[in-house]
């Protein structure tokens, strides 16, 4: 009996979140070692099937680097990155569609459909538009780094007709070039972002293997609940925030300042986390409002 009502009382106290934001839409960007485990994604597509079922509308854009780097090893291909992006060359962008595309996205779909969800597939292309991107070298100079595209217009029309028909879209970041109708490799979180500008969700969640923004990089007991997002440019500007948070936080910025309600970034290897930063009063990694 006491367990039961332990039970009860998680509920009632998750009620006030349900009351909120049932009809809403999250928006939520999978990547890091999150997409690693198998383990972890079945949890966490089993928490987003709750979402769903709780009157949440989610969309998914998910990343995939690992399983391309490990595709283009197996095809004899070595991975290549400048400034942190990656060098798509012509026979490199068939493995990328593959991989993302036509693994990872499907098995997401399956494993939503699994737990008694509905997922539908959308390839990257029907929603991004884009332009070639060129990546900066160490001597500070442009580089030509392949099918590498940053997104220039999104269509919401094929998202917006799955929310509607109650399915959670689950969308690869690939893009067709506005000239070339060439596909070309998007960095998911700008993919992410850009669509969350369009989209306006209530909530742009970012799942990684990070635990938040950190005061302290090397120390996770400096982890930042809650920032808004002009104190989060002037961490940017000291230097607490650098490297691969940049784009991150410029890009929800730009979401936040478009119309999303808030931006979460929270640790995918943690059980539940999606549910914990949602459904209880502290959370469990950074809100940017």
């Amino acid at each position: 009996m006491t367990s039961a009502a332990e039970k009860a009382s998680v509920l009632i106290k998750a009620l006030p979140y349900l009351q909120r934001f049932r009809g809403k839409t999250f928006l939520i960007k999978m990547g890091g070692s999150a997409m690693d485990d198998p383990a972890l994604v079945r949890e966490v597509m089993r928490d987003i099937v709750f979402l769903e079922v709780a009157g949440i509308r989610p969309v998914i854009v998910h990343g995939g680097g690992k399983a391309i780097s490990a595709a283009m090893k197996k095809s004899g291909l070595n991975a290549e990155f400048i400034g942190g992006l990656r060098v798509t060359s012509e026979e490199a962008i068939k493995i990328v569609d593959d991989t993302l595309h036509g693994e990872i996205n499907r098995s997401l779909v399956e494993t939503i459909n699994e737990f008694g969800g509905k997922a539908t597939s959308i390839h990257g292309t029907s929603v991004f538009k884009a332009r070639q991107l060129f990546g900066t070298n160490a001597e500070h100079q442009e580089v030509d780094i392949g099918r590498v595209g940053q997104v220039s217009q999104v269509l919401v029309e094929e998202v917006a007709t799955a929310l509607s028909s109650e399915f959670v879209p689950v969308i690869s970041p690939l893009g067709q070039h506005e000239d070339s109708g060439e596909t070309h490799n998007i960095n998911a979180d700008l993919a992410a972002a850009a669509l969350a500008c369009a989209l306006k969700p209530a909530k742009l969640v970012y799942l990684s293997d990070v635990p938040g923004l950190l005061r302290d990089p090397s120390d996770e007991t400096t982890l930042i609940e809650s920032i808004s997002s002009d104190e989060a440019q002037k961490l940017m500007d000291d230097g607490t925030i650098s490297g691969g948070m940049i784009p991150k936080i410029t890009s929800a910025r730009e979401a936040l300042q478009s119309g999303v309600e808030k931006v979460h970034f929270i640790d995918g290897r943690t059980p539940h986390t999606l549910l914990l930063e949602i459904f209880t009063q502290s959370g469990i990694g950074t809100e940017i409002r």
